[in-house]
């Protein structure tokens, strides 16, 4: 997706470490129109996957609500995302996973209500970057441990290099991207 391309060139900042900064656009302060270009093109790669009647689109909080939500419009399914702390009005049962935060290094639990996954529902998991497939890994534990069908997962921006991808290839379904991005003494490096 070249405009998004474009945007992580022109406001994305390696802030070391591997971690790109894009809270202009992605995830502090939110671009809509772009983010919903984006889901679009989600949307789109996995129709051409015969990815369909998709019921539940998951996502962690906070970073990949904005383009999950999106692409669940786009699916006509239900959104959810897995809270990450407790709160006085979680009162049910919870399937939890642990993930470890690659920006914050730290470990949380992923946690999704029971009533809203079933072992009916057809899942996509959206989120805002790939790297080393924790989260990701998390929330398809969520998606087993509910009964429901992992259909596809699909990303803004994957950091090949951290190894995300190989993490998931035993999950066998879809994983879509629309930027790949990398670092050398160059700078920062962004493709389709």
């Amino acid at each position: 997706m070249q405009e998004l391309i474009q945007r992580i060139l022109d406001e994305g900042e390696h802030v070391g470490g591997g971690i790109v900064k894009v809270d202009s656009f992605l995830n502090h302060q939110v671009d809509p129109q772009l983010t919903w270009r984006m889901a679009k093109a989600m949307h789109d790669g996995f129709v051409a996957k015969d990815v369909r009647r998709i019921t539940r689109v998951l996502t962690a909080e906070v970073s990949g609500i904005p383009v999950a939500l999106q692409v669940a419009e786009q699916f006509g399914a239900q959104m959810i995302y897995a809270r990450k702390s407790h709160s006085r009005t979680m009162t049910g049962t919870y399937y939890v996973a642990e993930a470890i935060s690659r920006t914050r290094g730290t470990a949380s639990e992923l946690m999704v209500d029971r009533r809203f996954l079933k072992v009916q529902d057809r899942v996509l998991i959206i989120d805002d970057f790939l790297a080393t497939g924790a989260t990701l890994t998390a929330l398809s534990k969520l998606v087993g441990e509910s009964g429901a069908e992992l259909c596809g997962i699909g990303c803004v921006i994957e950091k090949p290099e951290e190894g995300g991808r190989d993490v998931l290839a035993d999950l066998d379904t879809p994983i879509i991207t629309l930027a790949k991005i990398r670092f050398d003494e160059d700078g920062l490096h962004v493709t389709a």
